[in-house]
């Protein structure tokens, strides 16, 4: 199933009923386009159909078993044949229904699948400002609550509710037809009785599961910040404050825990009751029928077996409205999610994007990401192809902007960005994303091998690539000095490597990518002043040939750029190369001189240090 036709099955589900929404959902029931899939469907609902009649038929056994055992010439072959066919029948009626489960079993799990994939999916395709304000940690919970419902409802929806009513019909219409209608009305009324019971009493308490639910995800959301974090924590030694935190949200969570136990009790106690004192009328009615002899001792029996076999099930039925109401409430934030419009979307007609030469052009580009408050002012510059443009200046100056407004993580408020003449609101953004290699700032590595890391870059590449690449950036060396080699576990966020290593990682990474425009994003502004040398030939390799955009703080790595901008306050205030920006004597020079003199204090102390 693909993601529109999900996401359009539940488009207004949360201004819809319950029973609206669970309507929606039974069209994972018959998926289109997979076959296999509704002969499942088909499969367990004959099982289903089987299971029932079977169940409905075997009180009639035991009546004839009890009936001939009650008469006077009474014959032992005929009671036994009676029993055998009553173990029979009950064993069918469990056979039927474990079939039934099994053959549906693929398709809950095909749902799960579906509607897990389709979220993670739009997830992807939400902007960049959805995720700076979400909070990892409480966003899986949400998914992984609100995929795990929908197979519970819709197994339960198909397969306990429908059927128990199903034969709720059935038996209060054998009991009008054979018997004293007062049986079927005493029945009918003490199951709408349970019904209307189990409907209030779990509507009044679902609101301490929605506590349970946002007490959880706050909890879960704190752990996992404060275990990423570990280093934080324990600089600042702060691990008591982490754990108040924790435990304040484990508060909220318990006592809405309690609160939904108790009501629970509250709840079942009301629905015992109902059941027997329909169950005590019922059977004083067959009594007195057996009395008055309108009714056998089978008969009896048959009456007390059906409304036992009836009150099993809709016992269970009890249980199920109420997992399925908590179900819905856990599924009503991941729906939220799938109704996000993501902020930036390609054109329907929009085409791939089409890189020869990599020119790169700002044409008046005005951004903010407030509209209050606007971080690029009218920005303008070309990059030609093969050409190195460095953007320099200082803090909140709009640098890092620029290289997430080329990747189009945002679309700008005026002007135009192109590449090789292309419009990037009118390319598909998949395509844009290929073209362009970035080694930020911050590199941030996944929890798996570097072979793995380094292959991010081409997914597809085989290991002689993955080699060629970790060669280029000059990190084959430290790599087979590792006991696990390229297999070697990085770490979460890549932390079992120095910074250093890490930006190593990136390079190779972004060579195997092999992308016809590369940003430098402060790539080596947080490495000390030897490491930062070395990085700064890799990049310097990397770069060659290649339209290159240095986005820099330290100035030392950019005197090479053909071009250097600076940048203040969301304009360009000077630009020109590392040369004419000195010699000009304005704002540019003042930062070199500023930095130079930092740097030879950082000299002058590291000497004294050394010889002291």
């Amino acid at each position: 199933m693909s993601r529109p036709t999900l996401f359009d099955a539940h488009a207004d589900t949360l201004g819809r009923s319950h029973f609206e929404t669970v309507a929606s959902l039974l069209t994972f029931l018959w998926p289109r386009g997979y076959w296999n899939l509704k002969v499942r469907v088909a499969i367990a609902i004959a099982c289903l159909i089987a299971a029932k009649v079977t169940n409905v038929y075997v009180p009639f056994l035991y009546k004839g078993a009890v009936d001939t055992l009650d008469s006077d010439a009474a014959i032992i072959a005929v009671p036994v044949a009676f029993v055998v066919a009553y173990g029979v029948a009950r064993m069918f009626a469990q056979a039927f229904g474990e079939l039934r489960d099994a053959a549906f079993a693929k398709v809950g799990q095909h749902a799960i699948r579906t509607v897990a994939l389709a979220t993670f999916n739009h997830l992807h395709a939400l902007s960049l400002r959805f995720h700076l304000d979400r909070q990892t940690g409480g966003l899986t919970r949400v998914i992984e609550r609100g995929t795990k419902a929908i197979e519970y409802i819709l197994s339960f929806t198909l397969f306990n509710i429908l059927p128990t009513l199903l034969e709720i019909f059935l038996v209060c219409g054998i009991l009008l037809v054979r018997y004293d209608f007062r049986l079927a009305l005493v029945t009918f009324v003490t199951i709408a009785g349970f019904i209307s019971w189990t409907v209030g009493v779990t509507e009044w308490r679902i609101k301490y599961r929605r506590e349970m639910n946002r007490s959880d995800s706050e909890a879960n959301t704190k752990a996992i910040d404060s275990l990423i974090n570990y280093e934080t924590v324990k600089y600042f030694n702060n691990e008591s404050h982490e754990a108040a935190r924790y435990d304040s949200a484990l508060e909220r969570y318990q006592t809405a825990a309690v609160l939904s136990k108790t009501s629970l009790s509250l709840l079942n106690i009301g629905q015992g009751a109902i059941i027997s004192l329909g169950l005590v009328i019922v059977m004083i009615l067959a009594g007195r029928g057996v009395a008055d002899g309108s009714m056998t001792l089978g008969d009896f029996v048959l009456v007390n077996t059906f409304l036992i076999q009836l009150y099993l099930p809709l016992n269970f039925l009890g249980f199920v409205y109420r997992e399925i109401k908590q179900s819905l409430v856990d599924m009503e934030k991941m729906f939220e999610l799938t109704l996000i419009d993501p902020e930036v979307k390609d054109l329907p007609n929009a085409k791939p994007i089409v890189v020869n030469e990599g020119e790169v052009v700002f044409d008046h580009v005005s951004f903010g990401y407030d509209p209050r408050r606007p971080i690029l002012k009218d920005v303008s510059f070309t990059v030609p192809p093969g050409k190195s443009l460095a953007i320099v200046g200082p803090t909140g100056a709009g640098k890092s902007t620029i290289a997430r407004l080329l990747y189009r993580f945002y679309d700008i408020s005026d002007g135009a960005i192109r590449i090789d003449g292309q419009d990037l609101r009118e390319v598909a953004q998949g395509s844009l994303r290929e073209v362009i290699g970035i080694v930020p700032q911050d590199t941030v590595l996944f929890n798996d091998s570097i072979a793995y890391n380094i292959r991010y870059g081409r997914p597809r590449s085989g290991d002689e690539g993955v080699h060629h690449a970790a060669a280029m950036a000059h990190i084959s060396d430290l790599i087979d000095s590792l006991p696990d080699g390229f297999e070697t576990v990085v770490g979460e966020r890549g932390l079992k490597l120095s910074g250093g290593e890490k930006q190593r990682v990136a390079i190779a990474r972004t060579i195997l990518k092999d992308p016809k425009i590369l940003i430098f994003d402060e790539a080596t502004s947080a490495l000390d002043s030897h490491t930062e040398k070395e990085i700064q030939t890799n990049l310097s390799e990397v770069s060659q040939n290649r339209t290159t955009l240095m986005i820099a703080h330290r100035l030392s790595t950019v005197v090479d750029a053909d071009e250097i901008l600076v940048l203040d306050d969301g304009k360009i205030s000077e630009r020109g190369t590392h040369r004419v920006l000195i010699a000009k004597g304005g704002q540019y020079a003042a930062m070199w001189a500023k930095q130079q003199e930092a740097a030879r204090r950082e000299r002058e102390l590291e000497a004294l240090s050394t010889s002291e």
